[in-house]
């Protein structure tokens, strides 16, 4: 997939627990884990303003763009 999650490169550099973010935000530690791991078709805007907001980051550092190769 040409997006990819890095939230657990974020969590990691603020020295952030999954389980605590999930709780602060207000999601399940399922569908964070699933959000890490890249296996969501989508995020709604208020789940990254959340995740943003309490890691004090920007959504760029959540989301990176990777082309594809040609093939």
């Amino acid at each position: 997939m040409p997006i990819v999650i890095e939230l657990d490169v974020m969590l990691a550099r603020r020295k952030v627990k999954s389980k605590d973010l999930a709780a602060a935000i207000g999601i399940t530690e399922q569908n964070l884990s699933l959000l890490k791991q890249g296996k969501v078709k989508g995020i709604r805007l208020a789940t990254l303003d959340a995740i943003c907001t309490h890691l004090d980051c920007q959504p760029g550092d959540l989301l990176v763009h990777t082309p594809e190769p040609d093939l």
